[in-house]
């Protein structure tokens, strides 16, 4: 985990300014215009990425307006949240390409939480074992030039806008013959198919929109199917039953492929060990034929002894908080030596010092990550109860807080109460707010649910989210220098997001 930068700016220091770029912004997609304007606003005081992997804006001004023209044109699409649950789009598209995604083996990941972490848990190992990766992930904590990797880096803005103008003739052609144009993230899907394939890579890790049967990426072939956790989200699209959740989920499961499952709920396990039944793949589970033997903290993270398909790996130090972290690193391992036949074809372990060397590199921005200290400001994404439960349990173990301030800034489509409920024993107090988001559910209307479940004298309501970090630290500062008190960003990625840059880490 990178060290947070040595000026940290007051968020209050350019509110105007970045109220006065925001407004410029109308035209565009609200979760991209408040993006950039806080990349414009507090670029100068940051100063250069503190290479964790989140890019900033070009520095060049033709690359950045062209970027901008592309972001336009891919917000002026369906959004994430508006879906037709089909992959007939996307195949059609890709079948037009000349099917990019069969150019490459590829390592396919669904579930409810974890899978970005895991992504790249995954993306590090085969890594360091001299394979070139391509990664595509979603959905970003600032740039969208995130959600697609190589060689475990984001690809530049430069190749970002190229990939993009190479595939636009062949999208145009297939929205002229469908009755619903391409969306915002089938078309970015289409894009990392097609970088990957013109890098090229030797393997692709991808981790799905949502759900799996008809998701996007659901157009690969994978021979390794990772499911990491299975809880409530998106229930209106997904299904309101882990069960109903896990078949949607199982869609990625291919024929004769190798389906790692992270621990699951009773009912969505059985789903899914059915599904492997039915398509002859191979499973391997969580806690029998791999899973975490012992993990301890340490500074800056944790030293995990893990059990993988083949055999122990002792002495793994993984740079992240929390038990659901170990969790994800026992699958990612796995997956990896799923891939290298291990488990099946083979009798034996990865080698040891490879896997610590991978590990140790991992990075994983907005979870748990520490972006400022005295106060410390720790930004997590959990969006969920069970993401909640999860963080809440992780900052109680690995930070100690005498007292922390809560900033949760929340989509008015999720389990809200849920959320605020696994916060409510680790807060003190909370803060709430609003992204900038169209998603983002009005503070007052958060405020009003968190009131019921903190009670009155432990709320306050910020709706700017520079206000609210400003309010939460000075909360913090109350107990002195040397107190131990804390800050949580929480319950969004997009909050957590657009904290990271109000911080000075955009």
């Amino acid at each position: 985990m990178s060290e947070p930068p040595q000026h940290e700016p007051d968020p209050s220091d350019t509110p105007d300014e970045f109220d006065d770029i925001v407004d410029a912004e109308t035209v565009r997609d609200p979760d991209l215009a408040v993006i950039e304007a806080g990349s414009r606003t507090l670029r100068a005081q940051a100063g250069p990425p503190q290479g964790d992997q989140v890019p900033a804006r070009p520095e060049d001004p033709e690359v950045d307006r062209a970027l901008r023209e592309v972001e336009t044109e891919l917000a002026g699409r369906w959004g994430e949240t508006k879906l037709d649950p089909s992959v007939q789009r996307i195949e059609a598209l890709m079948d037009i390409l000349g099917s990019p995604q069969r150019a490459y083996p590829s390592i396919h990941i669904t579930g409810t939480n974890g899978k970005t972490s895991t992504a790249r848990m995954i993306e590090s190992l085969l890594g360091a074992f001299d394979l070139r990766t391509g990664r595509y992930t979603s959905p970003h904590v600032q740039s969208v030039t995130e959600r697609i990797s190589l060689d475990g880096a984001p690809i530049s803005a430069e190749r970002f806008i190229e990939t993009y103008q190479d595939i636009k003739p062949y999208v145009e052609m297939v929205d002229a013959q469908q009755e619903h144009r391409l969306s915002f993230f089938e078309v970015l899907t289409a894009m990392a198919y097609a970088a990957f394939a013109d890098a090229p890579v030797d393997i692709a890790v991808v981790e799905v929109g949502m759900g799996g049967t008809w998701d996007a990426t659901n157009v690969i072939d994978a021979g390794v199917a990772v499911v990491t956790p299975i809880a409530l989200d998106h229930t209106d699209r997904l299904g309101e039953t882990p069960e109903q959740i896990a078949a949607e989920k199982g869609g990625i499961i291919k024929k004769d492929a190798t389906v790692v499952l992270a621990q699951q709920p009773v009912d969505a396990a059985s789903v899914l060990l059915r599904k492997a039944v039915e398509v002859d793949a191979t499973v391997a589970r969580e806690g029998l034929e791999f899973g975490v033997l012992g993990r301890e903290m340490a500074v800056g993270g944790q030293l995990l002894t893990l059990r993988g398909l083949g055999g122990e790996y002792p002495e793994v130090f993984l740079p992240l908080y929390g038990a659901h972290q170990a969790h994800n690193a026992a699958v990612a391992l796995a997956a990896v030596e799923a891939f290298f036949g291990i488990g099946s074809q083979h009798a034996r372990t990865l080698d040891l010092d490879t896997v610590r060397r991978a590990f140790a590199q991992v990075t994983s921005p907005g979870r748990l990550e520490v972006v400022r200290r005295s106060p410390t400001v720790v930004l997590d994404a959990a969006h969920n109860p069970a993401g909640a439960q999860a963080t809440a349990a992780a900052i109680g173990e690995a930070f100690g807080f005498s007292r922390l301030i809560g900033v949760v800034g929340a989509s008015d489509d999720k389990d809200v109460r849920g959320l605020l409920e696994a916060f409510e024993p680790i807060f003190a107090e909370v803060v709430i707010t609003q992204n900038s988001s169209q998603r983002a559910m009005d503070a007052d209307a958060l405020a009003q649910v968190a009131v019921e479940v903190f009670g009155a004298e432990r709320v306050q309501v910020e709706p700017r989210l520079d206000d609210a970090l400003e309010a939460a630290i000075t909360l913090a500062e109350e107990e002195g220098e040397f107190a131990g008190a804390g800050v949580l960003v929480t319950g969004s990625v997009i909050t957590v997001g657009e904290a990271r840059l109000l911080l000075g880490r955009g």
